[in-house]
């Protein structure tokens, strides 16, 4: 088998986790542990253009709401909605209050139940309303917020990716993507993350830059004890978990940045 290059994983990681026209060479493991240590880059790709999406209505005369709702439709549209149909998917798993068998059988069919709904409601007005009133204080404060929100979402497939993890179905991108990352690797990313996440956060001055930092860390610690349950739960990660992990960072992320002035 050729050795994977670094251009594989960052395929992998645009190619699974964006809608943008990547094609994705190679499906192994050592492909797929490039893709997901390289999944913020994606990340940044997808905030990037949620935050310039925003700054462009509000160039326009838009004000802070539309720019709100532009920003969280980017990140949906990049994916295809596939992390909120996950985050609701494993909302019913786990209302459910099946057994594995069944709450993943549950999270496999087409429709979505009530606790699904209702999860997905809930977190699209949180964000919305963080942006709308990040956005409304200053238009660095939205486009950071909307940069470091999609990042982080990225990060925390990356720790969930990690050794150790495993998957709940023999079959599908859990499947593929779980254990393949080394803990050491999952820490390394962690830490240029909250780094560059200080560093654009500091625009918005030194403060900015630490409570930027800290969204970095709280944000996958969230999705930490979401994926804690889940593994209990379902005895592993699926797809839709990984789905739910992103939106789950993202959103605390976004509410440590609506936090404080």
């Amino acid at each position: 088998m050729l050795k994977s290059s670094p251009l594989d994983g960052l395929r992998f990681a645009f190619g699974t986790l964006t809608v943008l026209p990547v094609r994705v060479r190679r499906w192994d493991r050592e492909a797929a542990r490039g893709g997901m240590l390289t999944a913020p880059v994606a990340g940044l790709a997808v905030g990037a253009a949620a935050a310039g999406l925003g700054l462009l209505l509000l160039l326009l005369g838009a004000g802070p709401l539309l720019a709100a709702v532009a920003s969280v439709a980017v990140p949906a549209a990049l994916t295809r909605g596939l992390h909120l149909d996950g985050l609701a998917d494993t909302a019913d798993g786990l209302g459910s209050g099946k057994p594995a068998e069944d709450a993943l059988r549950i999270m496999k069919q087409s429709d979505i139940g009530p606790f699904g709904v209702i999860t997905l409601v809930l977190v699209l007005l949180a964000q919305v309303a963080v942006l709308a009133q990040l956005y409304g204080d200053s238009w660095a404060r939205g486009a950071v917020a909307a940069l470091t929100s999609a990042v982080v979402a990225r990060l925390a497939l990356t720790l969930a990716a990690r050794t150790g993890v495993p998957a709940a179905r023999p079959e599908g991108l859990g499947a593929a993507v779980a254990g393949v990352v080394p803990v050491p690797g999952a820490l390394a990313v962690t830490a240029a993350v909250t780094l560059a996440s200080a560093a654009w956060g500091a625009v918005l001055g030194p403060y900015g830059g630490l409570r930027t930092a800290l969204a970095a860390l709280l944000a996958p610690a969230a999705a930490e004890l979401l994926l804690r349950r889940c593994v209990h739960r379902f005895g592993g990660v699926t797809g839709d978990v990984f789905g739910a992990l992103a939106e789950t960072a993202a959103t605390t992320a976004l509410v440590v940045l609506a936090l404080g002035k």
